[in-house]
């Protein structure tokens, strides 16, 4: 059983993995480094759990130590009970769902061995907006992919924003890290994986055409919001697909197109 402790100071060391959460810039360096992430809100919190992911402690305001009461009773982790106000000054913003965890990070696996059994990839070149990732990962899981491939520079998927937004869909889709860019995608293709680059080009077949609900293994390219795929991935991709437009309109955010695009591609495989 954790130990519940009561918490007065925000300064307390105690509480430094909590501190400064708004600041992107340190966190970015900070989590990746010392292995943790920061899951917010009751469902999120459970579903790192859920997920294998081992906590090294809580945070919660008095109202949520009822609510998340059966997690604390199973946690070697200690848990701090602070108040909101205490709770904001520590992180720097106001924490609605009132109850925060730290969480441990497991080793990523490597593309190698999420292509031998994938069949549907997702493949993101330079997402860095947390908000997309998180969203990403959501229509991700929800439409049946099955493991998403980040480029180098992409954002970190458990970055608490990503993780946030996403629902805790991250800790449910197996993700790595492609090491080369835009070297890597050949070994997407020499795994079997036909490559798709989503682009609003008119150039582009529609993705009723492409049909890639129809293909072996097929890898969906996206790139960044508003710049979109580089030239260099687009040069590398096996076929360019759009999802066709009405009123004038030339793109989505990377997000919805992401979802639409997903639906295309995994249409007609069964669900677990």
């Amino acid at each position: 059983m954790a130990d519940l402790i009561t918490v007065e100071d925000p300064d307390d060391p105690r509480l430094s993995d909590y501190t400064g959460l708004t600041d992107v810039e340190l966190r970015r360096k900070r989590e990746p480094a010392e292995g943790l992430f920061i899951a917010e809100g009751e469902k999120v919190i459970r579903r790192a759990k859920e997920a294998g992911y081992e906590m090294r402690s809580m945070l919660l305001s008095a109202k949520w130590i009822d609510v998340m009461r059966d997690v604390v009773d199973e946690l070697p982790a200690p848990v701090y009970a602070v108040s909101p106000e205490l709770a904001e000054r520590v992180t720097g913003y106001h924490v609605h769902r009132g109850a925060l965890a730290s969480m441990q990070r497991k080793p990523l696996p490597t593309a190698a061995e999420l292509l031998r059994t994938a069949r549907r990839v997702v493949v993101m070149e330079s997402v860095n907006d947390h908000t997309n990732i998180g969203a990403i990962f959501r229509s991700a899981a929800a439409l049946g992919m099955d493991a998403v491939l980040l480029s180098p520079d992409c954002a970190d998927p458990l970055y608490r924003r990503s993780v946030k937004v996403s629902m805790g869909a991250v800790f449910s889709v197996p993700y790595a890290r492609l090491e080369h860019w835009p070297k890597g995608l050949e070994q997407v293709r020499e795994a079997g994986f036909t490559l798709l680059a989503l682009t609003p080009d008119e150039k582009a077949r529609s993705l009723d055409e492409a049909a890639p609900h129809r293909m072996d293994r097929v890898a969906l390219m996206l790139g960044a919001e508003g710049d979109g795929l580089s030239t260099q991935a687009l040069v590398a991709a096996d076929e360019w697909v759009r999802i066709p437009m009405s009123h004038g309109v030339d793109s989505l955010n990377v997000g919805a197109a992401a979802a639409v695009a997903f639906y295309a591609v995994a249409t007609g495989r069964p669900r677990s």
